[in-house]
């Protein structure tokens, strides 16, 4: 009787955990939208809007960082710095899931100024994951 019950037990926990399995292309979707439905709440210095969007098919995700920064070269040099504390913070927070990047996950980061132009760009793969961190 107990075996019968462990055995159906086991069953249901093989069953449920092969339902909720999802593969890298659905968790990708599943990112975006989420991060997108959040994104107005997002709060970090000089930034007024993020945005992702996901290449399904190149296993990529872009997240744009919208500044009211005017584009010159000290906005760029603290760009520069406050930009890899954020990604490091976010990374830390499971803001940008690691796991998507330890799966194949590239994500193309940019910190932009006022008027569309870029101040930084990151990429964040499974080579660049640890330089990121200890930024």
């Amino acid at each position: 009787m107990i075996k019968k019950m462990t055995q159906i037990a086991f069953v249901v926990v093989v069953v449920l955990m092969l339902a909720s399995c999802k593969n890298t292309k659905q968790k990708l979707q599943e990112f975006v939208t989420a991060y997108n439905a959040t994104s107005k709440t997002f709060k970090a210095d000089n930034v007024t809007l993020t945005t992702a969007r996901g290449y399904i098919n190149d296993n990529k995700i872009e997240l744009r960082f919208e500044t009211n920064l005017e584009q010159n070269k000290p906005n760029k040099m603290a760009a520069d710095i406050s930009f890899a504390k954020l990604l490091k913070e976010m990374l830390k927070k499971n803001q940008i899931p690691q796991d998507l990047v330890e799966e194949g996950v590239q994500f193309d980061t940019y910190f932009l100024a006022n008027d569309n132009t870029v101040f930084v760009k990151q990429v964040i793969n499974k080579e660049t994951l640890a330089e990121v961190l200890n930024q």
